[in-house]
């Protein structure tokens, strides 16, 4: 993997802000050692850019990680072809089961009806330790591989590059564990074994239309045009984006896709850097691959899954687009329209009022970017949106299939689903960077929370009040940093610039809060996890903000979770936030009992969370005021009925045919994606027709 390395915050600033040197550039390259019998990655550091052979060197690169073994961590991912080959060996040697139970196999040959693939992170505690389980093979092209687990497992002690030293260590079926090969085919063909049904592919797990239409539903939906054309201006060759009184750059990552950079408001700016650092997906189950499975999804990449974008589905038909790229095994892999930009206009105003004289609205305008990444069996639609009051909201949403579960004795870990498939329970967790700069890098975390009081006032005679009143406070230090949303919503988290206030001594900032639930890791001391998810634990973290801290999560955390690259834990030393560049990780999420309703595919409605960016007491009103997209009546005088518009005149806009508005999709291509099931770390891309 070779990227452009993320110069220093401080390096950056002294450029912007105070004519300093533009930051010189290297590449982030990370190479994957595996011809020793300590297989490892490393991370180096190679520049100064552009390369010049007297001039450029290559050094480990050391300072963004909390691990310092030289940017090196195992790799307990290097055998993964031996591995492959192991696994049809362990299938060949049940043959006659598998053939008895589901009259398949999984052989490494073309007619395999079978796939074998199991647990992510592997077991470290007492070496390496796989659990895997058969899954009935997909009949078509449509993804339905995680619906159709066929509940029997098997253990192996994968310790070491020499194959010849792995054990098989046991058999699970049907909730009894059977230590070898040999008792397992002895209780099988005994009297009384009870034989588990399949899961099988069919229409119940296609995401294609099924069922009777509903009245109407062949009428063409309304669809959004956008009269005057795009109302915003971007630069592609800089990665700039405005949009009324916003504007940011925008970047690209192999692990983390779509992040933004430098975001302004009105001429200043008030985030430095707002970007994903992780995506969690923990299961639990009774089961060693639902009670073993925590997807840390960087190690997968979010950049290589961000394909194609659908045209008047993912984003409106006027959307303008922008491409992607990263470079992976010598190749520089471009993926076409992977990024949308378009305004949109919400389905309710952003203020109105009315009296019995007069009525007024203001059109609700918003501006969104956004990218999807389908890691594995998931899609995550990740949105950043604009509005003109200030906020930004950022919004999560999964859809695609869930990872399920074979249903036999496990009802406390999730609902029966179809005929022997459990919907298996799980948390996903995502972690953002969110670089607040309010006026400034000297920022201060602010808390104002709703509490209960009784109070005597000069008016109440003597006679306490039960009633409400404001407390406020301040995260002083990194201590005290590590943050779960308050019951009822009751505190408020503001990070402001203490030293620049409004002319009422009131001080400027930007409230963060959950826009719609969000959620931390609900397990204590996973087992999967140990140290390398420590920014999952809570619901918001602030610390003081270090160029050797620019990252919550590394890529390959999960090839060594008892010492990760990054223990997020270590960030926290005590050092006071007040008045300091400070850093907020904040997490978005959702628990997940998947039920009938999630077959075929998760929808977007339920399975979504977001956080928003508010101004508080930043302006001296409200911004939305400026727009003229308002309108105010008054009516019931004398003189009848007037609107008043503020300028903006009627759109004018001719649309012959509403189907010559929705793009030619016969043109979509795709791009280079790579799957999680079965995954080949060492071979990872493949053509779109493979997912």
């Amino acid at each position: 993997m070779i990227e452009l390395m993320e110069p220093n915050k401080t390096d950056v600033l002294s450029y912007l802000e105070n004519n300093g040197p533009v930051p010189t550039r290297y590449a982030h390259v990370i190479i994957n050692h595996r011809a020793s019998e300590e297989p490892v990655y490393q991370d180096l550091l190679v520049g100064p850019l552009p390369i010049q052979n007297e001039t450029v060197t290559s050094v480990p690169l050391t300072y963004p990680y909390t691990r310092k073994t030289e940017g090196k961590v195992r790799n307990i991912d290097a055998d993964e072809t031996t591995w492959q080959q192991w696994k049809f060996n362990v299938s060949s040697s049940i043959l006659d089961i598998t053939l008895d139970l589901w009259g398949g196999s999984s052989l490494g040959l073309e007619n395999d009806t079978l796939i074998v693939f199991g647990i992510d992170p592997l077991w470290q505690d007492e070496g390496i330790i796989r659990w895997d389980q058969f899954w009935n093979s997909p009949k078509s092209v449509q993804g339905s591989l995680t619906l159709l687990p066929l509940g029997l497992y098997f253990t192996t002690n994968a310790t070491g590059r020499d194959a010849s030293k792995w054990t098989l260590d046991g058999w699970l079926y049907n909730g009894i564990f059977y230590e070898t090969t040999e008792s397992f085919r002895a209780a099988y063909y005994s009297p009384g074994f009870v034989k588990n049904g399949p899961n099988v592919d069919g229409t119940w797990a296609y995401s294609d239309q099924e069922g009777e239409i509903p009245a109407l539903d062949t009428n063409f939906p309304p669809v959004s045009i956008a009269p005057s054309g795009s109302r915003y201006f971007t630069d592609p060759d800089q990665q700039y984006v405005k949009w009324m009184d916003f504007e940011f750059y925008t970047s690209f990552s192999r692990d983390t896709g779509l992040s933004l950079h430098d975001i302004k408001y009105k001429g200043d700016r008030i985030v430095y850097e707002l970007s994903l650092q992780e995506a969690l997906a923990h299961y639990a189950g009774n089961d060693p691959i639902q009670s073993g499975t925590a997807y840390l999804d960087t190690y997968y990449g979010f950049g290589p899954f961000a394909f194609e974008l659908i045209k008047g589905y993912d984003c409106p038909p006027y959307a303008t687009y922008m491409n992607s790229s990263f470079y992976n095994g010598e190749t520089t892999r471009t993926h076409i329209d992977s990024i949308c930009l378009f305004e949109t206009e919400a389905d309710y105003p952003i203020q109105r009022h009315s009296t019995s004289q007069y009525a007024s609205a203001t059109k609700n305008i918003y501006f969104t970017i956004r990218t999807v990444a389908t890691v594995g069996n998931y899609d995550y639609m990740f949105s950043y949106e604009f509005y003109m009051d200030g906020s930004i909201n950022i919004v999560v949403r999964a859809s695609g299939y869930i990872q399920s579960a074979y249903f036999a004795k496990n009802e406390d870990y999730g609902y029966q689903i179809h005929d022997a498939l459990s919907g298996s329970m799980h948390d996903h967790v995502l972690n953002f960077k969110i670089d607040f700069d309010i006026l400034g890098t000297s920022n201060t975390m602010t808390t104002t929370a709703n509490v209960a009081t009784s109070e005597v006032y000069p008016w109440s005679k003597g006679k306490a009040r039960n009633t409400m009143k404001l407390q406020r406070g301040t995260i002083e230090n990194e201590d005290q940093a590590k943050i779960n949303w308050a019951a009822n919503g009751a505190t408020a988290f503001t990070v402001v610039n203490a030293d620049a206030k409004n002319k009422y001594g009131e001080s400027r900032g930007y409230r963060i809060s959950p826009s719609s639930p969000t959620i931390h890791l609900t397990v204590e001391n996973s087992s999967n996890l140990e140290k390398s998810a420590n920014w999952a634990k809570n619901d918001l973290f602030v610390t003081r903000q270090k160029d050797t801290e620019p990252k919550a999560s590394h890529p390959y955390q999960s090839q060594d979770v008892f010492d990760p690259p990054i223990d997020f834990d270590a960030f926290f030393d005590g050092e006071s936030l007040v008045q300091e560049d400070i850093v907020i990780w904040a997490n978005v999420g959702m628990h997940h009992v998947p039920h009938t309703g999630d077959l075929p595919n998760t929808v977007f409605t339920t399975a979504h969370s977001s956080l928003v960016l508010s101004p508080v007491n930043y302006l001296m009103g409200s911004p939305a005021r400026e727009t003229v997209n308002m309108v105010k009546i008054l009516y019931g005088g004398d003189e009848g009925t007037t609107v008043e518009t503020f300028g903006q005149g009627s759109a004018e806009c001719a649309v012959s045919s509403v189907h010559g508005l929705m793009p030619d999709l016969t043109e979509y291509v795709g791009d280079q994606v790579v799957r999680k099931f079965p995954y080949d770390p060492n071979h990872p891309y493949f053509e779109t027709q493979g997912i």
